[in-house]
């Protein structure tokens, strides 16, 4: 008899612990993580008030949500940005260092990494992947060797697409995985479905838009440009609605909009009186409206956090002119744009909603970075990350639950096309460069122009938020001790607390970078 009684009270411990350990799993949240490409910070109305784009649903998100006025991409263009979001780890500390990869180019990141996708798949998530990936895997190929890593239609000659597709998302974390490999002006231009190439390659496009372009090469008999952005949406609203309400979800859902090619449908064109590219971000407000309204139909908004952001400030290619003379500015007021260290490359919008979590209407000016997803969905399943995982990722949770005083990140530092840094500590940002280390002027091709300036540029973004001051000379203090941080958080191969990690390649990738002492 005591023996059975001691049986059954262990049989009913473990289905209590059964019951707790599965309750939890349901109460866990949703993520979905929607990436615009190239939109610009000034492109959302919630946070331009003088913008001519109306993003209605997108505002609709940020009122009920929270806004970041002061969040940052870790880079000022698209491939870094996203290796930093998977990954907590900013990309300059990666093999990449500069620029971004091509729609052909090898994985960036190894599967021995953890990321996001896998740490949330640990804790018992389906983890999805939609959209554009700018992130590297590897082809099937006829021969042993992959060849130039360039742009053009004869690079892709010795691609076999009816072979595996290796080292994809599926192999760092997501359960599901579909998208093209690079920007959706980067040949080739087929859909990859968990592995496999859906519909092989059967003509060779050339872009015949007159407001934009793209590279030709092969692409596949399902892949229409025109409805990329369309097609990731509806997958990723497919998604949502399909989604089994016992097991939470991640779905980062990645855009290659409203990056070039500028291809809103014709029932968006012309819908912005402004241009193409205004058409375009009104048809993603649009589509972004159709996704929430999925979660509210499925009685999951309570209970899912929604980011929405951009992987870098706008392109020129948007037309900054044109926009410009119908008053609205991409950038805001901030100089430059994507590409640039300045703050146009690199300040980019941010809302948060979680309704069960964040309270409705809130914004926060204080700083976050596109790395900080990590830290924070580590947090959210109450997982202590390794010493060797998300090395520059600060959790926002804090700030999600109504404690907006903290100071979560002292500092945050920026990286432009060009390789350019620059470093944030509160209002101050040091630039170690005489220009926009990127494209607008002055950038490292106006030689001349740059002889004539100061070696570094400081700023105070509090006073001078369009960066026209440069102090460097009236606070060299200043300018020494943020040198030796920016130098420090370098050489140690984090930002966060914790013991020293390498950085990817580290020695002569970086001796031209005069500050770091070696």
């Amino acid at each position: 008899m005591k023996y059975s009684a001691l049986l059954i009270i262990s049989l009913i411990c473990t289905i209590n612990s059964a019951c707790k350990q599965e309750k939890e799993k349901t109460q866990l949240p949703n993520i979905i993580y929607v990436l615009a490409d190239d939109l610009g910070y000034g492109d959302i109305s919630a946070f331009n008030e003088n913008g001519k784009i109306i993003t209605k649903n997108i505002d609709q998100i940020a009122a009920k949500g929270m806004k970041f006025t002061d969040a940052h991409s870790a880079s000022a263009v698209c491939t870094p940005t996203r290796y930093s979001i998977l990954t907590g780890r900013y990309s300059w500390r990666s093999k990449l260092k500069r620029g971004v990869l091509t729609g052909k180019s090898k994985a960036l990141i190894p599967n021995t990494r953890k990321t996001v996708a896998k740490l949330l798949q640990n804790h018992g998530y389906h983890t999805a992947f939609i959209g554009k990936w700018h992130l590297g895997w590897d082809w099937g190929l006829t021969t042993d060797s992959l060849g130039a890593d360039g742009w053009g239609a004869n690079d892709f000659e010795n691609m076999d697409f009816a072979q595996p597709v290796k080292n994809t998302p599926n192999d760092l974390g997501f359960d599901y995985a579909y998208g093209h490999s690079g920007s959706l002006d980067m040949a080739p231009y087929v859909y990859v479905e968990n592995g496999k190439v859906t519909a092989q390659p059967n003509r060779i496009t050339v872009d015949t838009a007159k407001y934009t372009w793209w590279r030709q090469g092969p692409t596949g008999a399902d892949f229409i440009h025109e409805q990329v952005t369309p097609n990731f949406f509806n997958r990723a609203i497919d998604y949502v609605a399909k989604r089994e309400e016992d097991q939470p979800f991640f779905l980062y859902l990645a855009l290659p909009s409203p990056h070039t090619p500028i291809l809103p449908t014709e029932e968006w064109q012309g819908k912005s009186g402004l241009n193409p590219y205004a058409d375009f971000v009104l048809q993603i407000d649009d589509f972004m409206g159709q996704l929430m309204a999925t979660l509210d139909k499925r009685g999951m908004t309570d209970n899912t956090l929604v980011i929405f952001t951009s992987d870098n400030g706008c392109s020129p290619e948007a037309d900054f002119k044109v926009l410009g003379e119908k008053g609205h500015d991409p950038s805001y007021i901030y100089r430059g744009h994507k590409a640039d260290i300045y703050e146009g490359g690199h300040r980019v919008p941010f809302i948060a909603q979680w309704p069960k979590v964040i309270p409705k209407g809130k914004t926060t000016s204080k700083l976050i970075c596109s790395t900080d997803l990590m830290a924070t969905c580590a947090d959210i399943v109450d997982y202590n990350l390794a010493e060797n995982e998300g090395e520059d990722s600060f959790s926002l949770l804090p700030f999600f639950e109504k404690k907006q005083n903290e100071i979560i990140r002292k500092d945050a530092i920026h990286h432009s096309v060009n390789g350019g840094f620059a470093i944030r500590v509160g209002d101050w940002k040091l630039i170690m460069d005489a220009g926009s280390a990127g494209w607008s002027f002055p950038n490292p091709k106006q030689v001349r122009a740059l002889d004539t300036l100061p070696a570094v540029q400081l700023y105070n973004l509090k006073i001078d938020p369009a960066e026209a001051n440069n102090l460097q000379a009236a606070q060299p203090d200043k300018v020494t001790a943020l040198t030796k941080l920016l130098s420090t958080h370098i050489q140690n191969g984090r930002s966060t607390k914790g013991p020293i990690q390498k950085n990817d390649t580290f020695k002569g990738d970086w001796k031209q970078v005069a500050f770091i002492k070696e």
